[in-house]
């Protein structure tokens, strides 16, 4: 019996055709297939703090006009759209390239949350939600003697 050690770093892999395997990399890994295959949702951290709700997206090369954020019952909707169009006019031809990119995110607030008291900041390609909570949900601390 023969072992035959596996090398990821090899291109062709003991392939027959070894440009076979190229062709498809570099169909796949070009800008025009990666642009629109990749989906686009921006990460979001969600941390509390004792009397608020703290949501942030990072969201960079938007503007703050982009971006839409509304309230329905509890669930809290965040979208953005942007659209693009670069013109290059070169010799006798010209390229027109169009980029459209958008997204939804959608959170459901806890029964805690102030629906009346939300805000929000868009700074540093960062999204900054904060959502209030109601005061009787707010952590009550006190010192409690011992008799």
């Amino acid at each position: 019996m023969t072992l035959v050690k596996f090398n990821p770093e090899k291109r062709n892999n003991g392939s027959l055709l070894p440009g076979f395997n190229d062709v498809f990399e570099s169909i796949f890994s070009d800008t025009f297939f990666n642009d629109r295959m990749v989906t686009r949702v921006p990460a979001a951290n969600i941390s509390e703090t004792e009397d608020h709700f703290h949501v942030e997206l990072a969201a960079p090369g938007l503007k703050k006009e982009d971006f839409k954020i509304n309230l329905d019952r509890d669930r809290l909707n965040i979208s953005a759209e942007r659209q693009q169009e670069n013109n290059d006019v070169q010799k006798n031809y010209s390229k027109r390239e169009y980029s459209y990119s958008s997204f939804v995110r959608s959170f459901t607030l806890p029964d805690s949350a102030n629906a009346e008291n939300i805000e929000a900041a868009y700074n540093d390609g960062v999204l900054k939600i904060d959502i209030a909570k109601r005061e009787e949900a707010k952590a009550v601390r006190r010192q409690i003697e011992i008799k």
